[in-house]
Parts: structure tokens; sequence; C-alpha cells
């Protein structure tokens, strides 16, 4: 028996104990953030006041009301068992990072107090020089530092013997460049936030002080049973399964899809939910994916910085409750091969201090034309940026998705519906046409028309789609952190929402406003509408209309990464003060690095369990056969045993054929291994070019021999869990 049939016996779900009085959601959210009105409760009028000028305004707190905060926050903090506080903040893994210091003073000999000034709350100094930074920073001079963010409230993370004050925060190298996720990202609100008020100035909304990017990522992610996990070593170090052949059932009946919810994962599910309700994380949805044991969380829209920290938070909450399941959450783009991978779908949108939300098309003709405008804008920072868009979601997990056929295709394209996409052909035409839709009215060139807040059907193939008062990014990597690509889509619409401005401003200078915004928004649609595609975007036919439009289709991670080196896209990162030069080009480098870093840790791995685990399990499997053979041979030889000369040919073929299988694995893992060494004399972009065009194409070719020694060597025999196993959890 083997190890893996071993572990078959042990596996079960935990013994839980009844809830028998679960308590209100309402009684308890947010119970473990120092929230806005938390916040309210513990410190004076004044202070709080200063504060919400801060968050909103950018008038800084002078010490002292930092101290209040801060002591404040401490008191909240130690009342709710916190010993120890953090600056929690995001490096360019891509990761969260801490470290913990006591809330204790020393007063005297054998005595201490608890204390925290606001000067510790405001600014740490981490040092973490041993994380990337692409240049910026040199081990002599690999000061960094840590400085709140109040904009996220800080919170409470619990543990079995302790909990910890968790403070967001921002992490810049000594000379003040980002270091981290969150500062473009908090660079870029600000930059959209200008942009977008001094749009909605000429519409006449001079009330507007504040406009910010919201955003909802809907989270994909598999569950795989603790036991298996363990006997992965491809999983345990790189997320993903490097070998394995496919079930015979996977997802073809596509009854795992919104199906009921086994008990094992719905108890986990419920912990989840419960761990982030605590922490103010407003997860609404849950349920099967499509693939075997693959599930989704999805939250209500928040702002996009705490929608970001979030939606790190909750990663992490999965990945902790899952092992008090004897689970393992797997956050990997595509731990399975052959079924759907996992992405995250980035729901992302603008709302202002009044309420209103820029992309809900409304319901007067005012409303239609802002929305029609905004709207406008953001097709043309689409079709100016998709590569920068591709950029967002270029990393190593992300290539095994985009355009696998279960999700968006490398290529950017937009949809918008076939409402939509009539109004902006109307307006583009400047014609007049009855549309035969129960909420249409006839559209002039000065008249617009009323349409449904969900005027579109939502298009599952398009990377970019309008699906109601939001657009959907559904290119962003499941294990993803969502900053960099709410960054990048924030920067280039910021921009784009100036242009479209300024070019209003002339246009209706001494004329009629309406038909002066509606001459820009055609002429802008004329520029723009290659970007938008209504139909297949997983159709072979598209690949070649997409080519004739002069999209671009980048397969390539590093390829994908050159975008951020391009003098224009620098220029604008700069105009918009949410990258500088040396930000952007470090974040290359480092992108880069971690690229060929992941496909050197795979392939190594790969190498490993086929000398270790595979090959054995071949040649003992390879005896067996060889020795079944050599006995019928004696026993014909010696026993005049009559054997049909077929059955005997066949045999000889079985083991020619395990031979040369076993054979073509050895061979090829030694020219992996060759191919690394070849490239650890190149440069990492050079480097990174040949593992997607080489090593990848060779670790692939290395499976297809693997997978199908797997199904004809003896179960017995084989000690790697197989999918058949994994993907039916019990």
């Amino acid at each position: 028996m083997s190890v893996r049939q071993k572990i078959l016996f042990k596996i079960k779900a935990i013994n839980l104990e009844k809830n028998t009085a679960p308590k209100k959601v309402s009684t308890y959210f947010g119970e473990n953030t120092f929230s806005i009105d938390t916040m309210q409760k513990h410190i004076s009028k004044d202070t709080f006041a200063a504060f919400k000028d801060w968050i909103t305004e950018g008038k800084i707190i002078t010490l002292e009301q930092a101290n209040e905060i801060a002591n404040a926050m401490k008191d909240w903090a130690i009342t709710k068992g916190a010993t120890y506080y953090t600056h929690w903040f995001q490096p360019m893994t891509g990761l969260t990072a801490e470290k913990h210091d006591s809330f204790i003073s020393i007063t005297g000999p054998g005595k201490v107090i608890e204390k925290f000034s606001g000067s510790k709350l405001i600014q740490g100094e981490p040092d973490a020089s041993s994380f990337p930074s692409g240049g910026i920073r040199a081990t002599f001079e690999a000061r960094g530092y840590t400085a709140w963010d109040p904009s996220s409230p800080a919170f409470i993370i619990e543990s079995t013997l302790g909990k910890t004050l968790c403070i967001p925060t921002i992490f810049i190298s000594y000379h003040g460049e980002a270091l981290d996720k969150k500062l473009p990202l908090l660079r870029s609100d600000e930059a959209l936030n200008k942009a977008a008020v001094s749009l909605l100035k000429l519409f006449g909304h001079k009330q507007v002080k504040k406009v910010f990017s919201t955003c909802g990522p809907e989270q994909e992610y598999f569950l795989i049973d603790k036991n298996y996990y363990n006997l992965r070593q491809d999983l345990i170090l790189t997320g993903r399964t490097l070998v394995g052949a496919a079930s015979p059932k996977g997802q073809q009946l596509e009854d795992q899809y919104f199906g009921t919810i086994k008990e094992r994962v719905i108890n986990f599910m419920f912990e989840v939910a419960e761990e982030a309700y605590k922490l103010g994380i407003p997860v609404m949805t849950r349920h099967n994916e499509v693939a075997p044991h693959q599930y989704e969380f999805a939250p209500v829209f928040e702002e996009s910085n705490i929608a970001a920290d979030h939606n790190q938070l909750l990663m992490e909450i999965m990945k902790k409750v899952a092992l008090r399941h004897n689970l393992v959450c797997l956050l990997h783009e595509k731990p399975f091969a052959g079924i759907n991978g996992s992405g995250k779908h980035l729901n992302w949108s603008l709302a202002d201090d009044q309420g209103n939300n820029l992309l809900n098309p409304g319901e007067t003709p005012e409303d239609n034309l802002q929305f029609l405008t905004v709207l406008s804008a953001v097709l043309r920072a689409v079709y100016l940026h998709a590569d920068l868009l591709r950029a967002s979601v270029a990393l190593a997990g992300n290539e095994h998705r985009l355009g696998a056929n279960e999700a968006p295709p490398a290529i950017i394209s937009v949809f918008l519906g076939e409402q939509l996409t009539a109004i902006l052909e109307m307006i583009e035409k400047g014609t007049k046409k009855t549309i035969s839709k129960r909420d249409i009215i006839d559209l002039g060139i000065t008249r617009l028309p009323k349409f449904n807040k969900d005027s579109t059907d939502r298009n599952r193939t398009s990377p970019f789609a309008f699906t109601g008062a939001k657009f959907e990014f559904r290119a962003v990597g499941s294990s993803q952190n969502i900053s960099t690509p709410i960054a990048i889509i924030n920067t280039i619409i910021a921009e784009s929402l100036d242009y479209v401005a300024e070019r209003i401003r002339k246009a209706s200078a001494g004329k009629d406003f309406n038909t002066a915004v509606l001459k820009v928004i055609s002429e802008i649609i004329k520029e723009v509408k290659d970007i938008c595609f209504e139909g297949n975007n997983y159709a072979a036919e598209w690949l070649k209309e997409a080519k004739k439009r002069g999209l671009p289709n980048i397969a390539s991670t590093v390829e994908s990464l050159k975008a951020l080196t391009e003098e224009g896209n620098i220029s604008l990162f700069e105009k918009y003060k949410v990258f500088s030069r040396e930000e952007i080009i470090a974040r290359y480098h480092i992108w880069v690095h971690m690229y060929d870093l992941t496909l050197e840790i795979e392939a190594n791995t790969l190498n490993e369990m086929v000398n270790a685990s595979i090959v054995p399990a071949g040649f003992k499997y390879q005896k067996l056969l060889s020795d079944s053979l050599s006995g019928l041979t004696n026993l014909k030889k010696n026993a005049q045993l009559k054997l049909e000369a077929a059955a005997v040919n066949d045999q000889k073929q079985h083991l020619s054929d395990v031979v040369a299988k076993i054979y073509y694995v050895r061979r090829n893992a030694q020219e992996m291994i060759k191919l690394l060494e070849k490239a650890a004399k190149l440069d990492s972009e050079k480097r990174g070019e040949i593992y997607f065009s080489e090593l990848k194409p060779l670790m692939e070719h290395i499976r297809k021999h693997v997978d199908a020694l797997e199904c004809v060597v003896s179960d017995d025999l084989w000690d790697l869990p197989k999918y058949r196993e994994m993907l039916f959890l019990k």
C-alpha cells in the first residue's frame, strides 16, 4: 500500500461544536477595528474634527492630537487584550509584513507601564532591508520607514494565545521612495480625485469636494485536505501541481458550480465570515465555483484603499482558518492543470462625497450626459493604456490563466453591452433612432435616454466589462495584491478625465454646453472605438480581428512588463505623481526578477520530484513488469506453458512503453537543468524570456510523460496524491 493510500483512510473532517445560538452579525461587525465611530468615542471633539479634516482635506494633525489618538488607540487595544502593536505594511512581495513591538515602557527597576505615543503611531522603522527594492535601497543604506495611513482603520489580529494591534502603514525608503503597494494606490486616488472633481465642476457640481475609486474584489480559491497537501512538495513550494494526470471526472458535468456546498466546506466558510466580520470586512457572497473544490467569496464595494487592505486580510484569514479545519487554501492562479484556475474579478467604480456613483447612468438626461462623458474617458484610458493594464496583472501564475478559455485573453478590450453600444454609435454618428427597448426613448443629438442601471448582460470572456454602474477587470490573478491594478486604473483614468475636461472647456467656450459635450464624446468614440468588442473573446476570430485593430496580445509576463519602462508611461506616472521614474523602473526589475525566481523554484522542485519520487516509482513498476515477463518466459520454456504470442507481445510492448516514458522524463529533466545553468549566466530580462519560450515548454513536456506514467504505474506504488483524490474532498 502506498503512502498516498494510507493517508486516504485517515482523511476526515474535524469535529466541531455546534453553534446553537449564533450572534447577529450587526452586533459584532467591526468589533476588532478602531473605526471612525470607535475613535470618536475615545477622543475629544476637537481632535476628532482635526482627524476628519486630515483624511478628507489633507490638513495634517498636530503632534498633541496624534498623541491623543495614539493613547486612545492603545487603551482600546489593551481592553481588547492586545499586548503588542505592529505597523502592518505591504512590501513589493505582494504579501503583508509586520514587526511587533510591545506597549510596555520601562519606568524603573522591575517596573513597566503601557505607553504608546503619537510619534510611534505616525512613524516606525522596521528596516526590512531584505525586501525587494529594485535597486532603490542598497545594503549599506538600507534604512526604511513605515508611516501611518489614517484612511484605513487599525485593527486587532487574534491568535490562540494573544492579540496584536495592527496599524496600516505605507513603507518608504530613507529618501522617501515608495517601497510598497499601498503608497502608489493612495497617490493614484489623489490624482483621480483632482481630475474627477475638476470635471464635475463643469457639470455644475460645485459642492463635490472628493471623488474616489471604489472596489469589490471577487476572491476565488481552492481547498485541499491538509494530508494530501503535505504529500505534494510542488503544492508546498510553488502553490501549484507541477505534475498530475487529469481525473476521469473533472468539471465536465458542471455539477460543482453553484451547487450545494459540502458541510466541511460550509463550516470553513462560516468561520472565515465570522473572522472577516470582526475586522469589518463586508463579505457578502459565497458559492461553489466551476472546478471541483473551487470556491469564491465576494465583498460589498468599499473605498479602494480599504478594499485592498481588506482583500489582503481576507486571504490571510482564509489560509489560517483552513488549517483549523485540516484544509489548505490554495490561492495560486492555476493549482490544477486541465480545470479552471482562479482569478480575482476586480469590480471598479467611482463615487463622490455626496453619495453618487459616477458610473451610474442616472435618471435624467443631464445625469446621462455626465455618465457618458465619464464612460468615454474610461474607454479612452483603456484604449491608450491597454499595455499598462496588461502589465498590472503580469505574474507567473497568471500566465497559466490568461487566454486559457477560462479567463480573459491577454488582449485588453472593453465590453459595453447592446444598449450602451447602440447609444454610443448614435452619438458618434449624430443620428436619431428609436431603440426597441421598453425603457428607451427617441435619441437625438441634444436629447438623451433614460436607461437601466444594469443596462447590459455580463460577458464573462471580456477582460474589462461594464456590468452596471461599474467596470469588472477580470484579468487580475487570484493571489495578487490588488493595489497595483487599482493604482494603474486610477492613473490612466485620471489622465483621461483631465483630457476630456479640457476638450469640453475648449468646445463649450461661447457655445451650448450640452451640444459641446456631445460633440466631444462623439469625437472620442470615433478615436477609441476599436477597444470595444461585444463578441466572444475566446474565439479564434477575435485574435485575428484584434490584430487588425492594432490591439496588443502579449502572453509573456516579462514582455508585458516592458510597458512599465516606456517613456510615455513613465511620464504619465510622473505627471500624476503616482510613481517616480526610479520607483516604476524598480518595480519592473523586481517583477521580472520575481518571475525568474518563481520559474526556477518550480523547475528545481519538478526536478527533485522526478528524481526522488516519480522515477523510483516508475522503476519499481518497470521491475514488476520485467519480473512478470521473465517469469512467463521461463514458464513457457521450462513448463511448456502455452501462451498466446499476442499476449506475450502485449506485455513486452507495455514494458517497452514504460521504459520509454521513464527515459523521456529523465532525459527532459536533464535538459531542464542544463537550461537553468545556461540561463543563470544571463541578466534577468533575458533569463525571463528564455524561461517563457524554452523552460516552460520543457516543463510541460516532462509533465506530459509523468502524467502518462501516473496512469499506468501500479496504484500502490504511486505516492503522490492524484487529482481524483485531491479534487473530490471528503
